[in-house]
């Protein structure tokens, strides 16, 4: 089994890393810069956002609690969903004010994620 410390380092840092890479995209997105079409740019967000949420559920794992009996982190797997779905449209929509508008989105959606694993509790003002 993997150690609980080394999951857990390796997940916070993988959020550092996925939010960082996710701003950088956006400012390139908003800048019209072709770097977004590298190949490099496209892959190595999948590959630190697969390693994010692989190691997310060894942490689920290694603490017994998972998704539809811990409903902080059922809240905070949806939340995710929303996450990407409003991170892809912001990167890739049609236009500018409804990329603006998913970008705002994906940010609250984050705050929201990393407030509900803070906290421990999916209700945000409470």
């Amino acid at each position: 089994m993997i150690d609980y410390q080394l999951l857990k380092l390796t997940h916070l840092t993988c959020v550092v890393l996925s939010i960082t890479g996710f701003t950088l995209r956006a400012g390139l997105m908003l800048a019209g810069s072709s770097l977004l079409r590298r190949r490099w740019v496209r892959t190595l967000p999948h590959f630190v956002d697969s390693l994010l949420f692989f190691s997310g559920l060894g942490l689920a794992y290694n603490l017994h609690q998972y998704p539809g009996t811990s409903p902080w982190l059922t809240a905070k797997l949806m939340a995710l969903v929303l996450y990407v779905v409003f991170g892809a449209v912001a990167l890739r929509g049609c236009n500018l004010p409804r990329r603006l508008t998913a970008l705002i989105l994906a940010y609250a959606s984050f705050a929201y994620i990393v407030h509900t694993a803070v906290t421990k509790n999916p209700i945000p003002w409470s």
